[in-house]
């Protein structure tokens, strides 16, 4: 059970907003416009960028420190307020998405939460720890990205979860239903990749 001080943003009855977790290893214009994408579509009043301290999923050599990724979406949001940056899976000392979701159910339970994706983590959200936990929690809004489409739709997770489908004209309404419930929202999509970043910038070394 954690019993420390944990540093949440401010919050209120009812306020809607979208988690939206990655290490953001850089951030990019695609990260950003899933979150606006989000923001606008939803009818969100915040999105917390949950910057991780890595993915346990991938390896976590070469990883810039936390801090230092923070920093960089910082500047990649601007000062917009509506966009949240925030480390509190290393102050919750939670590693497994399902564990945060739980915990941030559990102290703010009159937050309208909707987890945030993009396309492309659709496509391998079985193999996320106890994933199914996830779905059932919180309603999810799974955004488009550039080569992931088909992919993600014919993904084990969509299959299974197939039936809690909602029209993305009704996405504004997602923040008010009860979980299970998902949608994918089509739209303007940006090329770019933190893993194509990352090779651009050793090469350029």
């Amino acid at each position: 059970m954690i019993t420390r001080r944990i540093s949440l943003p401010p919050t209120s009855p009812g306020l809607r907003v979208g988690l939206f977790g990655g290490s953001f290893n850089p951030p990019h214009e695609g990260h950003r416009l899933v979150a606006e994408t989000a923001l606008r579509r939803l009818g969100l009043d915040q999105v917390w960028w949950i910057v991780t301290p890595g993915n346990p999923l991938k390896s976590t050599n070469g990883l810039p420190a936390q801090e230092t990724r923070m920093a960089l979406v910082r500047d990649l949001v601007g000062p917009d307020r509506r966009m949240v940056v925030t480390g509190i899976e290393a102050e919750i000392g939670t590693r497994y998405t399902e564990q945060t979701i739980r915990f941030l159910r559990l102290r703010l339970p009159m937050v309208r939460f909707v987890w945030l994706m993009g396309a492309d983590n659709l496509a391998d959200f079985h193999r996320w720890k106890n994933w199914e936990n996830i779905a059932a929690r919180v309603p999810m809004a799974i955004i488009d990205r550039p080569g992931s489409t088909l992919k993600a739709a014919a993904s084990p997770a969509a299959r299974a979860l197939a039936r809690f489908r909602i029209d993305e004209s009704d996405a504004r309404l997602l923040p008010r239903l009860s979980a299970p419930r998902w949608l994918f929202l089509h739209g303007r999509r940006s090329p770019q990749s933190s893993t194509a970043l990352r090779e651009k910038t050793a090469k350029n070394r």
